[in-house]
């Protein structure tokens, strides 16, 4: 009985040869394969030691499409609902069709890089199939932790991916559209003017305006506790999972604080109770994503004869506004509840303002030419500059002149040969 890990042609695969049956199998490449083999063949030993067939396994016959429907069933408490949501999509749209009938262990490295390829060949952007891999791997991952595989083989996608910049692509809206569009706003649909105040002001995703209620609202302080966020038709937290205080401009408070008196001057007149959202509908409920972004803001746009961008925008016409006119990237960022700061920099950080064309124009001006002096184990000593009213005063004084070296009182020198004999 003998279980062998070996390198062959560019791959590390499994040797066995058990009561004269052999067989092998391809493990993978390169530094993963070589351990992922090891460990393949430690399994395999100790399965034939319990008298069970080589590469008999937990999974085997287990396909990727059942164990899919294992795998979103776990993260279904562990994840939040839109990440849930997504992979499903995922799964059903872009994995199942080519690798559901597959046996987990059926599914290789090239298996996995041709999934991409074809995604690219469909038209799908480099983004899309980079989240398509990584559900991929996140599912793998869940079997390897299970033992039903030995190695994930969509580990680290990037290696085969397309590069996909850092700096996302953002339309801000500059100043002047900003106040354009709300002007508009407020003379057109001024039932609308506040929500679109309010993202235009703070930088809020469209679900947390939408789940923001009063008592969210400081308004003796100036800010706002996003601790809610409207998406899939559910409340949930955050995109980062946290809360965060995102601070109300003058105009933005007296705004809100004018649209919660007429709320209660409603409510006083017809006898109900003010409703819990600060934006809502007009029933008093949460307020229609697609009715605002569609009906309201992309008709205010075309009213207003301004460029076609998205919701989000607002977003980042508010976050390229506070860096161009210097705010510091760290309060960006809190601003908008960035995970990290280096989300913040890939994002805006070409809109940081940095140096100006003087610097560099500082590089044309030629050096001056120093006068040659002795040899200094201190050249950052400053230099003794001989008047004409102390010139010739003192015989060291003026030998001090005209050697160049130590200064006005003769009883230092920055020669230090002449106090140490070492040197």
């Amino acid at each position: 009985m003998a279980v062998k890990v070996k390198a062959w042609k560019g791959a590390w695969w499994v040797f066995i040869d058990h009561h004269g049956q052999r067989k092998a199998k391809r493990i993978g490449a390169g530094a993963p394969g070589k351990k992922a083999a090891q460990q393949v063949a430690h399994r395999i030993q100790a399965c034939l030691v319990l008298g069970q067939t080589a590469f008999d396994h937990p999974g085997a016959g287990l396909t990727l499409d059942a164990f899919a429907e294992t795998f979103l069933q776990r993260i279904r408490q562990t994840r939040k609902f839109s990440t849930h949501e997504g992979y499903q999509q995922t799964l059903t749209r872009n994995i199942k069709p080519m690798l559901g009938k597959l046996d987990l262990h059926a599914v290789t490295r090239e298996k996995v890089k041709a999934l991409a390829m074809a995604g690219l060949e469909r038209g799908q952007s480099p983004k899309t199939v980079q989240n398509t891999i990584r559900c991929l791997s996140s599912l793998l991952s869940q079997a390897v932790e299970d033992g039903l595989l030995a190695v994930n083989p969509a580990f680290k996608p990037g290696k085969f991916l397309p590069k996909i910049s850092k700096r996302r692509g953002i339309n801000p809206l500059t100043r002047e559209e900003i106040a354009t569009l709300l002007s508009t706003a407020k003379a057109h649909t001024s039932r609308y003017y506040p929500v679109l105040l309010c993202a235009a002001r703070t930088g809020l995703r469209m679900g947390e305006l939408l789940a923001l209620r009063w008592e969210d609202l400081d308004f003796r302080e100036r800010f706002i506790q996003v601790s809610r966020n409207y998406t899939h038709w559910k409340l949930t937290t955050p995109k980062s999972g946290e809360s965060r205080r995102v601070d109300m401009s003058r105009e933005l408070t007296q705004v809100l604080k004018d649209l919660k008196l007429e709320r209660q001057m409603d409510a006083g007149a017809s006898g109900t109770d003010v409703p819990p959202w600060v934006f809502c509908n007009e029933n008093g409920g949460l307020m229609h994503p697609n009715n605002l972004r569609d009906r309201i803001f992309y008709g205010l746009l075309k009213k207003a004869e301004l460029r076609q961008v998205r919701f989000h925008d607002l977003r980042h016409s508010y976050a390229s506004l506070l860096l161009q006119q210097g705010e510091s990237p760290v309060y960006v960022k809190e601003q908008l509840g960035h995970s990290s700061i280096q989300i913040t920099v890939d994002c805006y950080g070409h809109l940081i303002p940095g140096g100006n064309k003087q610097a560099v124009d500082r590089l044309d001006t030629p050096a001056i030419t120093p006068a040659v002096e002795a040899e200094s184990a201190t050249p950052a000593q400053p230099r003794w500059a001989p008047t004409p009213k102390n010139i010739g005063e003192n015989p060291v004084d003026q030998a001090v002149i005209v050697r160049r070296y130590g200064v006005s009182d003769g009883f230092r020198t920055r020669d230090l040969r002449i106090h140490n004999p070492a040197l």
